[in-house]
């Protein structure tokens, strides 16, 4: 018996879609060696934004690019053969294309091409604060009460947030430890913003000239890139033992160099200066005697009648011990708080 039926044909490649995307934190031209070698050997690339800021770039190493993009069926139409296409998405990307060809993909009455989401570039750690120094430029030129802000007006919270950054902390929060550096990193943010305009006319807050004219730019101007270069270069420094040949065994040999460092940078006189006098009392108490101690000068603590003598003496003895007196005194205030509570009858408080 013969058999006459045809042979089967064997099906048409469907061909690739590969949507090319790119992160704007990373300078243009800046691609991934994958991404370069499916430009170069696609069939075609295609770019609905002749403004995208990848297409000088593309244009220099060779990729033809066409300024269009087809809807979802042209799209699938155009890989028919086997052919690649690529497609580079505006930044906020393209959901009219990805809709349609999801319910292309979704009929089950289409052959799709296969489909691919290629990044040609990848946000590096700490990217994010790029986009947190963009916003907070364009708030500080826009934002009526922002634009007013001095140093001197935004003090007040710095120290408020420093304070509710301590609170979650102590809460045991993640969530909220989350949001309180975020909000002492604003502060960060913010008066560097500020510091971009330098001071006018002198002091922080005065109006200028006479006539009002601040003379050009404000003095000693400074930017967010000033101040983390500034602390990259200190934490390098400070740190001979991690990026240079200095040896430390011990968290104690750690904070021994630190000090000493520190004697050097500042030249101070007295190992008193530069503790800020203003902060809580337990806190300059014992960084006084902490100063004290680890500086080896030799002083009795002062003697005298009242609570405060009697303070000062275990806030020394809770820094001799290694116990931060502050912190011990608020987990102590905040049983006191909750029995005060379950005395009155009232549930505990929330964090």
């Amino acid at each position: 018996m013969t058999d006459h039926s045809q042979p089967t044909a064997a099906p048409e490649p469907t061909g690739r879609i590969v949507l090319l995307t790119t992160s704007h934190r990373v300078a243009p031209g800046v691609l991934s060696w994958p991404a370069w070698q499916t430009l170069h050997a696609a069939d075609r690339v295609l770019c609905a934004d002749p403004g995208h800021p990848q297409l000088p770039y593309l244009r220099e190493a060779g990729v033809e690019v066409e300024y269009t993009v087809p809807d979802a069926h042209e799209l699938v139409e155009a890989c028919a053969g086997g052919r690649t296409v690529v497609v580079l998405p505006a930044g906020e990307g393209d959901q009219r294309l990805t809709d349609g060809l999801a319910r292309l993909a979704g009929s089950g009455r289409v052959s799709m091409p296969d489909l691919e989401l290629l990044p040609g570039s990848y946000d590096l750690p700490g990217a994010r604060l790029l986009d947190l120094v963009q916003v907070m430029d364009r708030v500080r030129r826009e934002c009526p009460w922002t634009s007013r802000q001095t140093h001197r007006g935004l003090a007040k919270y710095a120290i408020e947030e420093a304070y509710e950054l301590v609170e979650a902390i102590e809460d045991g929060d993640r969530e909220e430890l989350r949001e309180e550096l975020g909000d002492v990193l604003l502060q960060v943010v913010f008066h560097a913003r500020i510091a971009e305009e330098g001071i006018p006319g002198g002091e922080d807050g005065d109006e200028g000239d006479e006539d009002g004219d601040t003379d050009g730019e404000g003095l000693g101007a400074f930017s967010i890139d000033d101040v983390a270069g500034a602390l990259v270069q200190k934490l390098i420094h400070r740190h001979p033992h991690v990026f240079g040949d200095a040896e430390a065994e011990t968290p104690e040999d750690v904070h021994a160099h630190w000090q000493r460092t520190k004697a050097v940078e500042k030249q101070r006189e007295s190992v008193t200066d530069g503790i800020p006098v203003g902060q809580p009392g337990l806190a300059l108490a014992a960084k006084l005697a902490g100063r004290a101690r680890t500086g080896g000068v030799a002083v009795e603590l002062p003697r005298g009648d009242g609570i405060g003598y009697e303070l000062l003496r275990l806030a020394a003895r809770a820094e001799a011990e290694g116990v931060d007196p502050e912190t011990a005194l608020r987990a102590a205030a905040r049983v006191y708080r909750d029995a005060i509570r379950a005395a009155e009858g009232v549930t505990a408080a929330t964090p």
